[in-house]
Parts: structure tokens; C-alpha cells; sequence
């Protein structure tokens, strides 16, 4: 993520489910069916995907690295009566575990050579690769939420602008490239170049910003967490209420950000509204 600063102010901003209305779409119709086929799910498709759904779309998960988001769902259904009651063979979590808390970075990449030495992981890392490739096949194009050029052409007047997400970098350029939207960002950050905290650390060292003078915009209680443990401004799209909530960025955040009047009392209205609108608990098991 190279690019060369042109102003005092940095905005980072997250891809799926924040710029594009993709999260869902990306989450059922690819990340999902493809669970229940490589770890042979079909009996319980219904409380895989419920489960699956809360862990990406609903929960305070949202957003997450797709192998700890793979992780948590599968944790929550071994707690699920109906997956019990099912009688089938059940992953092993051990590996998946103990790689995803290794520290190593989480992506197909750093995966390969733990894989080649652990079934379980092969099939997690066989799993990863062909959402890359049914997404990059099968998926059309979803436009970005109305109201996220007008906010980016008022961005661009005052801020760098940096795309900071989990998503792989190929597919990042290609999305932002289709919607005619590559010429508003100055880079572009995906999973290869490490956490959200990395790629945030990353872009202030490069431009050499103060922290007060930038701002994440994400749609996930981690970007939330990244904002904070790298000391910048966070403002949500809360999901659900994207469209309004790019609105309000274009007609009052950015301006109060600009103005260095966002961190305090307008920052605190957003998150809290933005935690709200997730759910602490998954959906009860009925199967």
C-alpha cells in the first residue's frame, strides 16, 4: 500500500458491507454454501446457515478475518442441541484454533505450509480458496451504497483516502475498480497487508499523520476495535441504515471531523448507536 500523501488528514475505508452492499450477498449465496459442502453439512444447512448468518451479518463478529468468523460459527454449533441430535461427524477445532490464535497472519498465503502438514487445515485453506474463486466467477457486481461518491468527492477536497479491509487485495481492485471508484482512493490495503491496526499503522507512518487527524470508516465492531487501539476517529455505517448513515457523514461528520469537533460527543452518538443495532445472542435453535 504505497502512495504518496497530499494532505494533513487520512480517512481509511472499509470495503464490504460499508462501501458496497455486498456483505450478505458474499456471505450466503458463497461463504456459506460452501461450508456445508466441504465440511458436509447438508443435514443441518438450516442451523449452519442461521449460525453462520448471525456470526458474519449480526453479531459482534461481524466483519471479522473469515477464519475467525469460520472458528466462532463452528464453536457456536457445537453448542446447537440440533447439530447434536444429527449424528454427524463434528471438525476437529484444535488446528483451526491453535492457528488462528498462533499470532501468524490470517491468510490463504500464511496458510499453505501449516495446511500441507494438517488435514483439518487443508481443508479450511481448500475451503478459503474456492470462495475466492466462486466469488470472483459467479458473483455480480453490487454498486456501493447511494451516497458514497458525493461523500468521497467531499473527502477528496481535504483527506488522503485509503481502502483498509480483510478482504484480498485482487478482489478489492477489481470491485473498486468496476464501480468507477480506484480514482478516489490513494491505496489500497487488503488481508495480505495484515490486520486493520497493520494497514492503519502503516498508512500514519507513511504520511506521517497525527492520529487525531484520522479517521476509520467501517461497518464492524472490528474496525471499531482497530480505530481505537490505533488512537483515530471511528465513524460506523450501522447495519442496516448505511445509506443514512453516509448521508449524515456528507452533511455533518466529515465537516465536524474536518473541523476537529468529531471525536468526542459526536463519535460517542454514532458507536453507541452502532452497538446497538448488534446482537449479543444468536437465534435460538428450534431444529
Amino acid at each position: 500500500m504505497l502512495f504518496s500523501p497530499k494532505h494533513d488528514v487520512l480517512i481509511g475505508i472499509d470495503s464490504d458491507g460499508c462501501v458496497f452492499d455486498s456483505m450478505e450477498v458474499k456471505q450466503v449465496m458463497h461463504f456459506h454454501p460452501l461450508i456445508l459442502r466441504h465440511w458436509g453439512l447438508e443435514k443441518v444447512e438450516n442451523r449452519v446457515r442461521e449460525i453462520a448468518e448471525y456470526v458474519n451479518l449480526h453479531s459482534p463478529w461481524r466483519g471479522s478475518n473469515r477464519f475467525i468468523a469460520l472458528l466462532k460459527t463452528f464453536e457456536l454449533l457445537e453448542d446447537s442441541p440440533s447439530i447434536r441430535r444429527a449424528e454427524i461427524e463434528f471438525p476437529d477445532l484444535t488446528p483451526l484454533k491453535d492457528w488462528v490464535e498462533s499470532g501468524d497472519s490470517l491468510s490463504n498465503d500464511s496458510l499453505e505450509a501449516p495446511a500441507a502438514a494438517e488435514p483439518e487445515l487443508k481443508r479450511v485453506l481448500e475451503w478459503s480458496l474456492a470462495v475466492n474463486r466462486d466469488i470472483s466467477t459467479r458473483m455480480m457486481p453490487v454498486p456501493p451504497f447511494r451516497g458514497v461518491k458525493e461523500a468521497f468527492g467531499h473527502m477528496r477536497e481535504q483527506a488522503d483516502m485509503v481502502v483498509v479491509s480483510l478482504t484480498p487485495l485482487e478482489a478489492l481492485e477489481h470491485e473498486w475498480s468496476t464501480h468507477g471508484l480506484r480514482g478516489y482512493v490513494d491505496g489500497i490495503a487488503g488481508q495480505e497487508w495484515g490486520t486493520k491496526q497493520e494497514q492503519l499503522q502503516l498508512a500514519i507512518r507513511q504520511g506521517g499523520y497525527d492520529p487525531d487527524r484520522v479517521l476509520l470508516i467501517g461497518d464492524a465492531p472490528g474496525d471499531w476495535k482497530a480505530a481505537r487501539e490505533v488512537g483515530v476517529c471511528f465513524a460506523p455505517t450501522v447495519p442496516g441504515r448505511e445509506e443514512a448513515c453516509w448521508t449524515r457523514l456528507l452533511e455533518e461528520d466529515l465537516d465536524l471531523f474536518f473541523a476537529g469537533r468529531y471525536r468526542n460527543e459526536a463519535m460517542n452518538q454514532r458507536v453507541a448507536e452502532f452497538q446497538a443495532a448488534l446482537l449479543p445472542k444468536p437465534p435460538p435453535d428450534e431444529g
